[in-house]
């Protein structure tokens, strides 16, 4: 089951820090385990465990005294060394894997019922018949509807051992029924790609959320389809996306470059490098490529963009990348907890690090760059952003190339200050966009996407009734309102065709998009 409490965003205004990225599997837990030899400090740390909890004055709760203490100590390290605990590493497994099991259903809570917003492809929910609207009361004994539901408690009533049943008590508003269903739970998958389709006749587009196990398969179904449909230039949009297993990522760039080419090196605290190169299989290396990048793409999505870009491989566009250039290694710590450790640094073909500057003694600074960059202008205007002249790089065909903190796009595109909208905006349009269809879901069932992205509101009754549902609240200046609209229809076309819709209708407008079809008329 997977939760949808908030759609899509155009515009990440932050920084999500909590994907694993840049994990690297040239090590593992017992490489690791076994260099952990030092008798007297593990001696020293029972010691002191031991004494706190047979003569503190007060109860303490030592497990959590202990994973402050792993905290604190890798927080003396670099920003991307850190603790998983153990109520948090299960869904890390998840999203990195691209699965988890369960009845696989996308939902939010609405008036306290889990109300489903759609069922997952393949998974459990969709084979048994449950439909976007559905509202889950009850699996097996368990209530799930009530003021102490929340969203982030609905997984365990609803996950489970594969091949394990869950009776489910539903209620269907479109026909006002109530009726009973037993699922067996099983793996579901968890999509990488959010989208892919033909932006015109000869330009496909690929989004990638992630770099986890199944992205690899998920983006080369994707690309060959899209070949198939008679792609000759690719978008291979990175925006957001923050990385994930470094293989995979070589796996993708390999589609791109041709055999023997550098993608990508790493070097220990030992100085032992480790290469990896393309080989011969790349299906797409002939063809025109553009990808797209922001603040937001980091380490893997870095590791893409730099190894096109010091190849002479494609354009990238956007805007300076977030900056990690440092590989981890997670290690598990035997109580479901984990350590995720950095152990290399990597470099892009020419060398250049991209591992933006820290400290290693408290990484709060690190995390509020995005900051730095709105106050210097650098989102605004290429000229803002600052280069290093000894960082100086130049790839084959001899194009100047930077490290020390991120890839700097070779064609610039400043962020669009026009879609900002409040969390006010947000959270009213999802809500209003969720009970839109489900009070409207029959007269909704003659749209395709193609027809509802050309045609839906066109005279503007759906974006005037929901400036009236505001109205007491907010009101919005002409400008506010055009972004308003857009992401009102956008938002509707998710809850109706999923991603794709919500996608679709922004990138009508979307300004590096836009860039990319200017190039290509200009080619």
């Amino acid at each position: 089951m997977k939760s949808k409490n908030n759609f899509p965003i155009y515009l990440s205004l932050a920084v999500v820090l909590g994907i694993a990225i840049g994990i690297s599997l040239n090590g593992n837990s017992s490489d690791v385990l076994s260099l952990s030899t030092n008798a007297s400090q593990e001696k020293k740390i029972k010691k002191l465990i031991n004494f706190i909890e047979r003569d503190y004055v007060d109860d303490v709760d030592t497990e959590r005294l202990l994973d402050g203490a792993i905290t604190q100590m890798l927080g003396k390290l670099d920003p991307h060394s850190v603790y998983i605990p153990k109520e948090n590493q299960q869904e890390n497994i998840e999203n990195m894997q691209g699965n988890f099991v369960g009845i696989g259903v996308q939902f939010r809570m609405i008036n306290d019922s889990i109300t489903v917003i759609q069922p997952i492809k393949g998974g459990p929910s969709i084979k048994a018949g449950i439909k976007a609207g559905d509202r889950i009361l009850m699996a097996n004994k368990d209530t799930l509807y009530g003021k102490d539901m929340f969203s982030n408690k609905v997984p365990k009533y609803l996950k489970g051992k594969p091949g394990t049943e869950v009776n489910l008590k539903i209620y269907r508003k479109s026909n006002d029924s109530l009726f009973n269903l037993t699922l067996k739970r099983d793996k579901v998958n968890i999509k990488s790609v959010d989208l892919a389709y033909m932006l015109n006749d000869s330009i496909g587009y690929i989004k990638l959320d992630r770099f986890a196990r199944n992205t690899y398969r998920e983006f080369k179904s994707s690309l060959t389809a899209l070949i198939d449909d008679g792609m000759t230039d690719l978008v291979l949009d990175l925006r957001g996306n923050g990385g994930g297993y470094i293989d995979i990522a070589n796996k993708i760039i390999d589609e791109f470059l041709e055999d023997d080419k550098l993608i990508v090196f790493t070097k220990n605290n030992k100085g032992e490098i480790d290469e990896s190169y393309a080989t011969s299989i790349g299906s797409f290396e002939d063809g025109g490529l553009y990808i797209l990048i922001d603040e937001n793409s980091a380490s893997a999505s870095e590791i893409v963009a730099g190894a096109l870009q010091d190849n002479d491989k494609g354009t990238i566009i956007g805007r300076r990348s977030f900056g990690k250039g440092l590989v981890q290694i997670e290690m598990d710590l035997g109580d479901g907890s984990a350590v995720r450790l950095t152990t290399a640094r990597y470099y892009t073909p020419t060398g250049r690090s991209i591992q933006k500057p820290y400290t290693k003694n408290g990484n709060s600074n690190y995390y509020k760059d995005y900051q730095k960059r709105i106050a210097s202008g650098e989102l605004l205007n290429k000229d803002s952003i600052k280069v290093i002249d000894s960082l100086k790089f130049e790839t084959p065909k001899g194009k100047v190339v930077y490290g020390g903190g991120g890839i700097i796009p070779d064609v610039f595109v400043a962020i669009d200050t026009t879609s900002y909208m409040s969390n006010f905006y947000f959270n009213s349009i999802n809500n209003f966009a969720f009970d839109y269809v489900d009070n409207n879901r029959k007269r909704l069932e003659k749209w395709t996407i193609d027809t509802f992205v050309k045609d839906f509101d066109k005279d503007h009754t759906v974006i005037k009734h929901y400036l009236s549902f505001i109205k007491d609240n907010a009101k919005p200046s002409f400008k506010t309102k055009k972004s308003l609209q857009k992401y009102l229809n956008a938002s509707i076309a998710n809850v109706l065709f999923g991603d794709v819709g919500f996608y679709r209708i922004i990138h009508q407008d979307d300004k590096m998009l836009q860039k990319v079809l200017i190039l290509e008329e200009q080619e």
